[in-house]
């Protein structure tokens, strides 16, 4: 069983930055891709960006293209998403997920390990 929990979370003005970490725990952290996912109030799930294992494959949505950076720190147990230039439609709970395979994957399904979350507020 893997645990994952999210931290960073926070009210930041419109055109700030965040940075969100996920901490896993519980087993090993090796071969697991992780992937940032965010649900804004009224909305599904919707895909944010991936990150393989070894950092050699990352996707991100369109939507964030350009404004947010995955990365990990396996050292650590730690994948990160820096986003900066924050809009109000950014405002959502943001879910980190694992799952224990190649690649990255970009759907929620393909994910088995979630956090419970952290929620971003972006004011205008």
């Amino acid at each position: 069983q893997v645990q994952l929990v999210e931290s960073g979370g926070g009210l930041v003005q419109a055109g700030g930055s965040l940075r969100l970490s996920c901490a896993a725990s519980g087993r090993t952290f090796v071969g697991y891709a992780m992937g940032w996912f965010r649900q804004a109030p009224g909305k599904g799930r919707e895909f944010v960006a991936a990150i393989s294992w070894s950092g050699g494959i990352i996707y991100y949505a369109d939507s964030v293209k350009g404004r947010s950076t995955i990365s990990r720190d396996n050292t650590m147990n730690t994948v990160y998403l820096q986003m900066n230039n924050l809009k109000s439609e950014a405002t959502a709970v943001y879910y980190c997920a694992a799952v224990n395979g190649v690649g990255a994957p970009r759907f929620s399904r393909e994910y088995n390990y979630w956090g419970q979350g952290t929620q971003v507020p972006v004011s205008s």
